[in-house]
Parts: C-alpha cells; sequence; structure tokens
C-alpha cells in the first residue's frame, strides 16, 4: 500500500529527470552543431578523453599502440567500444553507428584488439582532441546553465 501512495510521488520526479535530460541534451546539441557534434559525439570523445590516465595506468599504452597507425600520438585515449558501450545511453549499433561517422570525420580511429580479435579500440586522434578541447568549454556552460541555473562552467 505504501507503494501506491508513492508511486505517483516517484513517477513524477521520474518524468522531472526525463524532462531535464531531454531539454539538457537539446541545449547541448545546440551548442555543439555549428561545430559538427552532437550531445552523444561529445559524450564519446569526452569519455575517451578521460580515459587518458587510466590508459596511462594501465600497461595498454604499451600493448594498446602497436595496431599500425598513427605513431601513438593519440593513442593513449583510447577505450574498447564495450567500455564506451557502458557508459553511454545508445544502444550498441547506434554507439556503432556514431563511432563510425566520428571515424570518418577524422576524429576518432579504430582498431581490432590483439589479445581479443572480437574486441574493437577507438582511440582519439589529434583532430579529435583538439576538437574536444575547443567544444568542452560550451558543453560545460550549457550543463551548468541547465542543471545549476548559471553560466559558468
Amino acid at each position: 500500500m505504501a507503494a501506491e501512495k508513492a508511486s505517483p510521488r516517484l513517477e513524477d520526479q521520474w518524468r522531472d529527470i526525463l524532462s531535464v535530460h531531454a531539454r539538457t541534451m537539446c541545449e547541448i546539441d545546440r551548442e555543439l552543431h555549428p561545430h559538427g557534434l552532437g550531445a552523444s559525439d561529445f559524450e564519446v570523445l569526452d569519455i575517451l578523453v578521460s580515459s587518458t590516465s587510466a590508459a596511462g595506468a594501465d600497461a595498454d599504452a604499451g600493448s594498446g599502440s602497436g595496431s599500425g597507425s598513427d605513431a601513438g600520438s593519440g593513442r593513449l585515449e583510447q577505450c574498447r567500444v564495450q567500455n564506451i558501450a557502458d557508459r553511454v545511453h545508445l544502444s550498441q549499433s547506434a554507439l556503432s553507428r556514431l563511432i563510425g561517422r566520428l571515424e570518418k570525420d577524422g576524429l576518432v580511429e579504430r582498431s581490432v584488439c590483439r589479445e581479443d580479435r572480437r574486441g574493437v579500440w577507438v582511440a582519439l586522434t589529434r583532430k579529435g582532441r583538439d576538437l574536444h578541447t575547443e567544444v568542452r568549454p560550451l558543453q560545460r556552460a550549457a550543463l551548468a546553465r541547465m542543471l545549476t541555473g548559471s553560466d559558468s562552467g
């Protein structure tokens, strides 16, 4: 019975969360559109940037850079597709298409994991890192506006 009474309140809270999420994603999309990115595109780039310290802490820098591309300039900023999928709210197929678009635009590159040929690595390119650095303040300012009501990022 307590659940019955709480239900409308929980539903209202849930709808509020969904509403804030939708408005925030739209605002980020608006801010990043002139730079050729959407909110989900940025999220993948941001995850790759944040994986830099983790990749450096792991031994991935040594084992992951031997896939034959780009002499390693962005190789520390790589992540397995499955690890990205665990952190974004996209289906596997939507994430795969998104990564394909980012790759076509020269922002990331994909390679097969040597140790497990079923695994795929995604690495940030220099162009991807530069674009992330350029638009990060826009994304953070949009978050601040939408989530705290301020414009400081």
